[in-house]
């Protein structure tokens, strides 16, 4: 990296003598300069650029003068800048700032006045916070995009749903993937809310307590895309919560797909054979040439379990400090939230490119619903509400039928209507018609066309839920447009204000927001 810092550097501080040590330096301070380098550089220059229109406006510095320092922060880049013990102290904020006075053709006296580094470091770690997220709503919308289509393709395909790891009733996976649309779109709730509330700015709070000249915390709040300045100065620089609350999401999501995928995992074994992947996202075995594995399952299921660990790792590492501007809050205990939202973009890419693929295998799936005896809660249904048998008594009657059919090797359908009155004399009932109980009870697509409630799984009921949740998509899309589109009209302002187009004029707003330019003279 090069830096057109010249030597010797002047002093950064009075305090104390010298810069940090080389250790300090290899160990915290150039990986925490690399990184900021990568990931805050533009949210500092934006922080900068809103700062300098702030100063034009009190009167402070000159348009022109903003015109230059805006001009010098906008040829700033990752390769810029680099980690000076000597020069910045390895800072980024300090490189930055000697960055831009080394390219001004005379000092700007009062560029910097009234700053802080804690506000603006939170405000850049918030910023940086905010575009992780959205950036992980796009990829969870393409997921949620694919499982939505997959479940359209396959809400007539019956398959035996489990619980308590036994077939219970017959489904379809349609049916299942519409609960899995259901809780990505509940999660996409979630996420714009948390965005929401972490969209405030602490820009403006200063150490800890506020700042000595009118900042007008409103005005810079727009200009950086935030809806709003944090009110309260200490809660600006010492609260890091957003990044739990951030974490926390990951994780809360992690959980919920770590039980869909152990269904896909279930669903692929060699006993149940349901779905199948393509040979490019399979495995081999290096022993049993029969094998064809999903590896790609467990490496999906797998990382779920690092965003919780995540998640933890930011908790613990804001627990038990005091609640004030602290490098241990601020810098330390958010080293992980970058790889918390890689894993979880690594996770939800992986979770969608195998269900773009993914196929059903409908003979196998509906071998088993003929297989297993689903229609024992229709039957003992029908028992009450067709041959008046007590409802306790109907659910007696019909496990007994269970039991002797197995036991004589009967098929579900058509069944034995023999055993079923047998059963039924037992409790002293006589069926009146005890084939035509077993013949639609047993019926496998009579079990999905019998369940009529809102929200079964009957497939008219699916593709109901499936119309409502892709508007509910499409709602959310443009969500999350908005909040981009916010941030892009603040930075186009901003830019407006410091580039006026003749350069004795800078931009101002009125009271109702529109924009006026005012003839300066200095």
């Amino acid at each position: 990296m090069t830096s057109d810092i010249p030597e010797p550097a002047p002093e950064l501080s009075g305090r104390i003598s010298g810069g940090p040590g080389r250790l300090l330096h290899d160990e915290v301070l150039a990986p925490q300069f690399r990184f900021e380098s990568r990931y805050l550089l533009r949210h500092y220059v934006a922080i900068e650029k809103t700062l300098a229109a702030e100063y034009v406006r009190m009167d402070l510095i000159t348009p022109e003068e903003a015109h230059r320092i805006a001009a010098r922060l906008d040829s700033v880049g990752p390769d810029t800048l680099s980690a000076r013990p000597d020069a910045n102290m390895s800072d980024i904020a300090f490189a930055l700032e000697r960055h831009v006075e080394a390219g001004l053709d005379r000092p700007v006296v009062r560029w910097h006045a009234d700053r802080s580094r804690n506000d603006l470091q939170a405000c850049a770690q918030v910023m940086y916070g905010r575009d992780q997220l959205a950036r992980f709503a796009t990829a969870l919308l393409e997921l949620g995009t694919v499982v939505h289509r997959l479940a359209e393709e396959t809400c007539d395909l019956p398959m035996p749903g489990y619980t308590h790891f036994q077939a219970a009733q017959v489904i379809t996976p349609g049916f299942y993937l519409s609960a899995l649309s259901e809780h990505l779109l509940h999660t996409h709730d979630r996420l714009l809310r948390t965005y929401d509330g972490i969209d405030a700015c602490p820009l403006g709070a200063g150490a800890m307590a506020g700042q000595e000249l009118p900042w007008d915390r409103d005005r810079m709040a727009r200009l950086l895309g935030f809806a709003r300045p944090q009110p309260n100065a200490l809660t600006a620089v010492a609260s890091r919560r957003w990044s739990a609350e951030l974490t926390a999401e990951l994780s809360l999501l992690g959980t919920a797909l770590s039980r869909f995928t152990t269904d896909l995992l279930t669903w692929g074994g060699s006993e149940y054979g349901f779905i199948e992947l393509p040979d490019e996202l399979s495995g081999i075995s290096s022993a049993m040439p029969q094998k064809k594995n999903y590896p790609v399952l467990e490496r999906i299921r797998g990382r779920t379990a690092h965003l919780t660990a995540f998640h933890f790792d930011v908790l613990l590492g804001q627990r038990n400090t005091p609640f004030c501007n602290l490098v241990e809050v601020s810098k330390e205990a958010g080293t992980h939230l970058l790889n918390a939202f890689d894993s979880a973009h690594g996770t939800v890419r992986l979770l969608t490119e195998v269900l773009r693929r993914l196929t059903f295998r409908a003979d196998r799936m509906r071998a088993v619903c003929a297989r297993e005896f689903l229609g024992g809660f229709s039957l003992a249904n029908a028992l009450t509400l067709t041959e008046g048998v007590p409802w306790r008594t109907a659910q007696v009657v019909a496990g007994k039928y269970v039991v002797l059919a197995a036991a004589a090797g009967a098929a579900p359908a058509p069944g034995e209507p023999a055993l079923l009155a047998e059963a039924a004399a037992g409790h002293g009932i006589t069926l009146a018609e005890p084939a035509r109980l077993l013949a639609e009870a047993f019926d496998v697509d009579r079990g999905l066309e019998r369940m009529v409630s809102a929200g079964s799984a009957r497939p008219a009921a699916v593709r109901t839920a499936l119309h409502d949740q892709r508007e509910a998509l499409a709602r959310i899309g443009a969500d999350w447009e908005g909040r981009a589109a916010a941030i892009r009209a603040g930075a186009e302002d901003n830019d407006r204000a410091l580039y006026p187009a003749d350069p004795t004029t800078h931009g101002e707003e009125d009271g109702d927001g529109a924009r006026t330019h005012v003839q300066r003279t200095h």
